[in-house]
């Protein structure tokens, strides 16, 4: 049975799509990743640019679009991954790292799912808060806070899960038409923000220095694009084995890159002049401020509308990387599962916890050193793989094709590994006056302007690239997958 319709919970786990099913094309992972990236999130990320790396408008739109645009490339070359196996990455990621090996990665690109599923999902929780302040009215009592926050988090995770846990075809549906909805309200509320902004400010604003945009480049690349390079190929294993890799690279750059250089544009706008929304512990609230009252619901629906259609696409993976990590469960069991975790979290951020962002930016932060390592490690194997056993991805028994040497293929890993290792001596975790922990190496130059997660993608890819990675997984293409290495040469 065909799990192509959009009502249908979706049966398939990871095993690899038929190609009798893979009927995909470039201009539906658009909008999923344009979808993805509405998200009224990326606001801070502009600020962020002014206030603290002190460039100017212009500079900073240039650092967006490398930047946004740039990593979702990378996330589009995964894709071509997901197309030549028909797999999720994770899932595919078995045939570098071996059986076992990719506990490790998967453990990483779970906890990152999580990380940003939490976020997303108090973010909205909040935003339903101040819908239910503007609308009835009631959370000035203090005896209602708590029954509103859980109510609030119910809504929102009932939302993804109807979308996340029927699937693949409700994902292609859902992302495109609520892209236009939610996508003309951010338009409308941008519009009412850059009225605001004091353009003789802008203009008169003096540029930062090129080191200054190279670390923005890095930050935004960081916050954007790395954050799914481990999700690539989860939507594209249904595309067709015909579609040319450039159109999955720039499906990923264009969709994403649009939404996110127009927030980052406006963030910065907003900044100059006022960098209360780089300080805010709550951008949501922030921005409101901006705006008159009777906007204030339009916005706050954009709002939870951008959160919940990045937290669709994030849930779905994260339910795939579940069952990649050897649990014997249904897809939809697994997104239940992921849902259940990131509402125990909103509830503990929201309810208990005294802080919320600054634990969790510190969390992705780290988390980007093994994502970057892992990238690295999957592109050079690229190189010289077109093709990927179906049975031995699945196979997690010594028998398996992919079971290399104890279940682990140790150019892959032991380039990963170190990678990391060197990355953290580049790190300072946690809060700057009072670090979680601190690197032997994190008084440096590249330390100091958060290239740390640069120099582990360097160090991983040339490792491995040096033990023969882009050889590792090169095989003789037979008949069948002719026609995908054909869309391989037409980059």
């Amino acid at each position: 049975m065909s799990d192509n319709i959009p009502t249908r919970v979706e049966q398939r786990g990871i095993e690899p799509v038929p190609d009798s099913e893979r009927n995909g094309n470039p201009l539906q992972l658009f909008w999923v990743w344009f979808a993805a990236n509405i998200s009224i999130l990326g606001l801070p990320l502009g600020a962020s640019l002014v206030a603290f790396q002190l460039l100017n408008f212009w500079q900073s739109v240039v650092v967006a679009v490398i930047g946004a645009a740039g990593a979702f490339a990378l996330v589009g070359v995964v894709s071509i991954a997901g197309r030549r196996g028909g797999a999720p990455s994770m899932t595919l990621s078995r045939a570098v790292f071996g059986v076992r090996g990719n506990i490790g990665p998967t453990l990483v690109s779970l906890l990152s799912r999580l990380g940003w599923e939490t976020v997303n999902t108090t973010t909205g929780a909040f935003v339903l808060l101040s819908l239910f302040t503007i609308m009835f009215g009631v959370s000035g009592d203090p005896k209602m806070v708590p029954l509103l926050a859980i109510i609030a988090i119910v809504i929102f995770e009932a939302c993804t899960l109807l979308v996340s846990g029927l699937g693949h075809a409700a994902i292609l549906v859902i992302q495109k038409w609520a892209t236009w909805i939610f996508g003309a309200l951010n338009l409308v509320v941008a519009a009412f923000i850059v009225a605001t902004v004091n353009w003789d400010a802008v203009f008169a604003a003096a540029p930062g220095p090129v080191s200054a945009m190279l670390v923005g480049i890095s930050v935004i690349a960081a916050g954007t694009g790395i954050g799914w390079a481990n999700a690539g190929a989860d939507m594209s294993r249904y595309q067709r084995k015909s579609v040319r890799s450039s159109h999955l690279i720039s499906s990923a750059a264009a969709g994403a890159g649009i939404p996110l250089i127009v927030l980052i544009g406006i963030g910065s706008l907003v900044t100059i002049g006022d960098p209360s929304l780089a300080e805010a512990s709550d951008p949501v609230a922030a921005i409101r401020e901006l705006l008159p009252s009777w906007m204030a619901v339009p916005y706050l629906i954009a709002a939870f509308g951008g959160l919940l259609l990045s937290n669709h696409l994030s849930v779905y993976s994260a339910g795939l990387t579940t069952l990649t990590l050897g649990i014997k469960v249904k897809r939809v069991y697994a997104v239940t599962l992921d849902v259940v975790v990131t509402f125990l979290g909103a509830l503990y951020f929201m309810l208990v916890a005294d802080s919320f962002y600054t634990p969790f930016i510190t969390l992705i932060s780290v988390l980007a050193i093994p994502i970057t390592a892992w990238l690295a490690v999957f592109l050079v194997d690229m190189r010289g793989r077109r093709y990927y056993d179906p049975d031995a991805l699945l196979d997690l028994r010594a028998t398996s094709g992919y079971w290399y040497r104890g279940g682990i293929e140790w150019r892959a890993f032991g380039s990963w590994a170190l990678a990391i290792v060197v990355g953290l001596l580049f790190s300072k975790v946690g809060p700057a006056d009072a670090p979680w922990f601190t690197g032997l190496l994190s008084h440096t130059w590249i330390a100091t302007n958060g290239l740390a997660w640069v120099l582990t993608f360097v160090i991983a890819g040339a490792l491995y690239l040096v033990l023969g990675g882009a050889r590792a997984g090169a095989v003789p293409l037979n008949a069948d997958d002719a026609e995908t290495a054909k869309a391989d040469d037409r980059v």
